[in-house]
C-alpha cells in the first residue's frame, strides 16, 4: 500500500511539474519603443555692408569696424537674421550704442548723434527696447534688414575727434509654434 501511495504521489508530482512547464509556454511579452525627436531653434546674425565696387553684392561688415569716419558720414551696415534651425521662430534684436571719447574728461557723449535708417514696416520697437520682427521666420529664411545705414550727425563737434563709436547688435529667437499669436505674445525669450 505504501508503494501505491508513493506511486500515486509521484504521478501527481509529475503531472504538477508538467502543468507548470506547460504554463510557461502560454506567457507573452511585448515591448514598444517610441522615439520622439524635438525640434531646434538656431539663428545667425548677419552684418553686411555695400561693396563700393559692386552694387549688387554686399560684403561682410569688417570685424575691426570702419575708421576715419567724419561728422555727416553715412556708413553702410546691413543687419539681418537668418534662421538656420529646423523650426520657425520669432526674432528680436537689441541695438546698443556707445561713444568712448578720446580726450574730453567729464563730458558725456550724445548718443542721439548716431542714428539708423530703421525698417519700421517689418520691425517694431517694443516697450522693452528690443526691435521685433513682425513675421514668423521660417527655416532657411532671412529677415528684412533692421537697418542698412548708420549716420553720424553733422553736429558732432571737436569733442568727438578720435572717439570710438560702437554699435552692438544682438539677435534672439524663440519658437513660434505654440507660442502666442504674434511675436509680442511669445514667451521664453533668451536673456
Amino acid at each position: 500500500m505504501k508503494k501505491k501511495i508513493l506511486l500515486i504521489a509521484t504521478a501527481i508530482i509529475l503531472v504538477s511539474i508538467i502543468s507548470i512547464g506547460t504554463l510557461a509556454y502560454f506567457t507573452d511579452e511585448e515591448k514598444a519603443s517610441n522615439v520622439i525627436i524635438t525640434g531646434n531653434i538656431d539663428i545667425e546674425l548677419e552684418e553686411w555692408m555695400e561693396d563700393a565696387n559692386n552694387d549688387d553684392e554686399p560684403i561682410p561688415f569688417p570685424e575691426n569696424g570702419v575708421s576715419d569716419v567724419m561728422p555727416g558720414s553715412q556708413i553702410s551696415k546691413i543687419v539681418q537674421v537668418r534662421n538656420i534651425g529646423g523650426n520657425p521662430a520669432y526674432v528680436r534684436i537689441q541695438v546698443e550704442k556707445t561713444i568712448e571719447l578720446d580726450d574730453a574728461p567729464g563730458q558725456v557723449p550724445d548718443l542721439d548723434l548716431i542714428t539708423f535708417d530703421l525698417n519700421t514696416e517689418k520691425w517694431e520697437l517694443g516697450t522693452d527696447g528690443y526691435y521685433y520682427y513682425k513675421n514668423v521666420l521660417q527655416p532657411g529664411e532671412v529677415t528684412e534688414s533692421l537697418f542698412t545705414v548708420v549716420t553720424f550727425d553733422s553736429d558732432m563737434d571737436n569733442m568727438y575727434q578720435e572717439s570710438t563709436a560702437t554699435v552692438d547688435v544682438t539677435a534672439y529667437a524663440v519658437q513660434s509654434d505654440n507660442n502666442g499669436a504674434t511675436v509680442f505674445d511669445a514667451q521664453g525669450w533668451p536673456k
